[in-house]
């Protein structure tokens, strides 16, 4: 007799198959209740992008490089740990809020392959802030960790993303699979443990416990700003808007935390 799966052990799988480049091997068919379950641990798939960013910047930081050049070695990191794909979804993303008069020109700008000049400048703004806030936690005592929580935070965002209610953009594709999969005590356990996550970071590395707490807050409601705008445009959420989420939210983030963070 064939085991009976376990939804959060595949949708463990399933987060981290669609999240980093990890293998994980063939997961099976995916229904809502599994991609509920992958979408609410997104934060836990995402612990091995966090280490391996903390232990690019704690190396940097150890060798005396440039903290503009840790931050960028720490974004090269994330980057190649996730195949790039949130990037990818926040240049679509941009590309289609900007280039589409109407909500089916914008869901086709998005679903091209290529990048037009509205992308590109949101990729450049964002590595760039992502990277240059990195290389000023990094001087931080345990400023690692700090940017290992805010990792961790920005993957937060997916429950934000897919709460019930929502509906997908597309009748398929990632979206329609995960739209509406996580209810709203679900979503704010995660977003309260991701933000107690930071808020304790921020502690251990001399910051305020309110700059953590506050961070995790204003990256969270940068997502809601951004789910409404795109809710609005297109009539729902994408795979491509969960991953311009993501971006949104990490930036957001770091930006509140290197905040006179060397003062």
């Amino acid at each position: 007799m064939r085991a009976r799966r376990s939804p959060a052990g595949a949708g463990l799988r399933l987060a981290v198959g669609t999240l980093t480049v990890l293998p994980t091997g063939d997961i099976g068919p995916v229904d809502r209740r599994t991609a509920g379950w992958a979408m609410a641990l997104a934060p836990v798939a995402a612990l091995p992008v966090a280490l391996g960013a903390a232990a690019v910047t704690w190396a940097g930081t150890w060798l005396d490089l440039p903290p503009l050049a840790v931050g960028l070695c720490a974004v090269a990191t994330t980057s190649f740990a996730t195949r790039a794909m949130h990037l990818d979804g926040l240049a679509d993303t941009v590309d289609g809020l900007g280039g589409g008069w109407t909500r089916e020109r914008a869901l086709e700008i998005m679903h091209r392959g290529d990048i037009g000049p509205m992308g590109v400048v949101a990729l450049v703004v964002v590595l760039g802030l992502q990277a240059a806030l990195i290389g000023s936690l990094a001087l931080l005592p345990w400023g690692a960790l700090v940017i290992a929580a805010g990792v961790v935070v920005g993957r937060a965002s997916t429950v934000l993303t897919c709460l019930r209610g929502l509906p997908s953009a597309r009748p398929t594709g990632m979206g329609a699979t995960v739209a509406g999969t996580v209810s709203r005590p679900v979503a704010a356990a995660v977003q309260s443990v991701s933000v107690a996550l930071l808020t304790g970071a921020a502690t251990m590395a001399g910051l305020p416990w309110w700059q953590g707490a506050l961070a995790g807050a204003v990256a969270a409601l940068g997502v809601l700003w951004l789910l409404r705008v795109c809710c609005r445009r297109f009539g729902g959420v994408s795979g491509d808007i969960m991953g311009a989420a993501i971006e949104l939210a990490t930036t957001i983030a770091l930006l509140v935390l290197a905040a006179g963070a060397l003062r």
